[in-house]
């Protein structure tokens, strides 16, 4: 069958755009229209007006290695003149195989199985409908679920109502089911957290406890103790709550380490993946978990089965590009990038810290910096100086998304001295 060429497009891109596309996170008022990019390379997007654009964020924090990198590019192209898609129920195939494998080598040595999904809401879905169902096929009723304030685990349901509850969610909470929220652990009150977890866990009612280890993303990277995390795990699993780890954000080098539960002595149960996974390629969701979790589900007994599942789970073509990026990241010359990228924020904040800068609560883990613009006001996603900000660094070629006030970095592992000093010399221009 010979393929149809399809039309030129009748307008423009950006009026194609406004008669057409619905964008994410954006309010249909009030807002200058979208750039239309036509190229990317290492850490720059290329506009049709001829810009240079720095991906300070990673593009939402999934570009690992640069944009349109040349080998995960060769990889996508091999695999998919290969084997394009195959519905994985039943089937199976070499890079799905090969990826599940060598993730079991790197996250911590408690995980053994590897369910596949298709981004990070359904990597957290997976992992909340595994702990759910693990009782309900022990014949246990555990019905109760812990998450922290200020969490974000996603935008579906489930992922929601483990989710703080803010206006983003407001019109969806009638829908949301009921989690028990702890507050976010600080120095300040840490051991009233750990008392009212504790309590929590006393009741015998709670199943599952979930989390973003020691950075909580989209509420402002806001980063908590590993010492703390570390000791509810242990008390948690002491009495037989699953511990999901929402690694979605942290996950592949973002905190210095593989993973942030690397940074832990006891592990989570189940770890939810994507973002990074695939070097900012394409969409692939992964849930890990320990053989404990798996083996509530073997059974002669069909109702016992995981019935869970995705069109394009364990796609070939994404695989390929995750096994790629993988290639890169374990390779020295990457890890040598992570704590060159690490080295520089922490000067950077080390020069924050001697100035009277307009600053407060900087802070560094890995290759994420964040700080909040203006000592006196509160953090919030609806800060007022949130758009004014991100339109300052975008005038200056800079794609930086503060989360409210607080200005964050989270660059490509292949961002250089001279591209990290732009981006720090534009902070202190509005500090």
């Amino acid at each position: 069958m010979s393929p149809v060429t399809a039309p030129e497009l009748l307008t423009s891109v950006i009026e194609a755009d406004a008669n057409a596309i619905w964008h994410p996170f954006t309010p249909l008022y009030g807002l200058r229209p979208p750039l239309e990019v036509v190229r990317s390379e290492g850490a720059w997007l290329h506009t049709a007006d001829g810009r240079q654009i720095l991906d300070a964020i990673s593009s939402w924090w999934v570009n690992l290695h640069g944009h349109s990198h040349p080998y995960i590019a060769e990889a996508i192209g091999k695999q998919a003149a290969e084997l394009a898609h195959v519905i994985f129920a039943g089937f199976t195939h070499a890079p799905a195989a090969r990826l599940a494998e060598r993730l079991l080598t790197i996250l911590p040595p408690n995980m053994s199985k590897v369910f596949y999904s298709d981004n990070g809401s359904t990597a957290t879905e997976v992992a909340m409908k595994m702990a759910f169902q693990y009782f309900y096929n022990l014949g246990q009723h555990k019905p109760k679920i812990i998450a922290i304030d200020g969490a974000y685990h996603g935008d579906t349901f489930g992922a929601m109502s483990v989710g703080d509850r803010s206006p983003f969610n407001a019109p969806f909470q009638p829908y949301l089911f009921e989690a028990v929220f702890i507050p976010f652990p600080d120095k300040a009150n840490e051991a009233a957290v750990f008392a009212q977890f504790a309590d929590e866990i006393a009741t015998g009612e709670v199943g599952a406890f979930i989390f973003e280890p020691l950075v909580q993303g989209a509420s402002g990277m806001r980063m908590y103790s590993a010492q703390l995390l570390d000791r509810m795990i242990a008390h948690a699993q002491q009495h037989g709550v699953i511990c999901i780890a929402d690694e979605v954000m942290t996950g592949f080098g973002r905190t210095g380490k593989l993973f942030a539960s690397l940074y832990l002595n006891h592990y989570p149960d189940i770890i939810c993946l994507s973002k990074g996974i695939t070097g900012g390629f394409l969409p692939l969701g992964a849930t890990a978990c320990t053989q404990r979790i798996q083996d509530a589900y073997r059974s002669p007994d069909l109702m016992k089965t995981f019935f869970h599942g995705h069109s394009y789970t364990a796609n070939p073509i994404a695989c390929a590009a995750a096994n790629a990026s993988l290639d890169l990241l374990l390779s020295e010359q990457c890890s040598a990038a992570i704590a060159r990228i690490n080295q520089k924020h922490l000067q950077f904040a080390a020069q924050l810290a001697q100035g009277n800068y307009a600053v407060r609560n900087v802070r560094v883990l890995g290759t994420i910096l964040a700080l909040e613009i203006d000592r006196t006001g509160e953090t919030s996603y609806f800060h007022e100086a949130r758009n004014n900000l991100y339109y300052h660094f975008l005038d200056k070629n800079l794609l930086m998304r503060p989360l409210g006030n607080v200005v964050y970095l989270l660059p490509p592992y292949c961002i250089t001295d001279e591209e990290l000093a732009l981006a720090y010399r534009a902070i202190l221009e509005i500090i």
